[in-house]
């Protein structure tokens, strides 16, 4: 789980929940029609703005804010300089059957063991990770939707409830309501877009650009592993798209 994704979200919501229990409750921030306008007519704009299937994934992308999916890149690149000099002494064929340590990796080494040649290699991995980016990028398309339609749905319930309220001045006991509405949901919009789902998007973001890098890397490894390259040589390369520290691990071992 991610420790910074619960405790942010908890605390930006609890110091909300805070400075409203100071003027006494919650009741007054509580109101049906301002959640059926912003919570409920955001929901189904989003799903108008997307293909079902998409619109149904993004909520299981949201949920890994909070459990991302676990590699370690350094993890990655020892296995790797592992399985190459494995390859530069025994062959291609010594690869079947090894631990990878994910899927993609796991699929190279296999396509190393069918035969296939570096120009193939690298053209289909690189076509799955265009492929990840484009998939990726449809979920984070969802989530943004939110941040954008949000605010919008708040501005239409602000002036609807400006209308009833407008409409029904004659009537003092009226007023109240109607403003409540107007100003409640230009509040629920703006906390919808702003704690919740750009946050969210943000970290997706930075999930992707990290993936992105990961696989690039597996790809760099793999091509060191079809050329019949150094495994240290490898090792160099890779090492050194990783931050600073990270890179000291490997120097210190070397």
């Amino acid at each position: 789980m991610d420790i910074a994704s619960l405790v942010g979200l908890i605390g930006a919501c609890g110091m909300i929940i805070g400075a409203m229990l100071a003027g006494g409750s919650l009741g007054p921030f509580v109101d049906t029609a301002s959640i059926l306008i912003v919570i409920g007519g955001t929901f189904f704009a989003v799903m108008y703005q997307a293909t079902l299937p998409t619109f149904l994934g993004h909520f299981g992308a949201m949920g890994k804010c909070f459990f991302p999916p676990v590699k370690k890149m350094e993890d990655m690149i020892e296995r790797m300089v592992e399985l190459a000099a494995m390859a530069r002494k025994d062959g291609m064929m010594a690869l079947e059957g090894q631990e990878t340590p994910d899927k993609f990796f796991a699929k190279g080494m296999q396509l190393l063991v069918d035969g296939a040649d570096e120009a193939k290699l690298v053209g289909q991995m690189e076509a799955e990770l265009e492929a990840m980016k484009v998939r990726h990028g449809d979920m984070q398309g969802c989530v943004k939707a939110w941040i954008d339609l949000a605010p919008a749905m708040g501005m239409i319930g602000t002036l609807v409830g400006l209308v009833i309220m407008l409409g029904n001045m004659s009537d003092p006991a009226s007023i109240g309501p109607a403003m409540a509405v107007a100003l409640l949901t230009t509040m629920y919009g703006a906390i919808i877009a702003n704690v919740l789902f750009m946050p969210m998007l943000t970290k997706l973001e930075n999930y992707t650009a990290y993936e992105v890098v990961y696989r690039q890397t597996v790809i760099l490894g793999l091509r060191g592993i079809a050329r019949g390259e150094s495994p240290r040589n490898m090792q160099d390369q890779m090492v050194s798209l990783l931050a600073p520290k990270a890179q000291e691990k490997f120097e210190a071992a070397a």
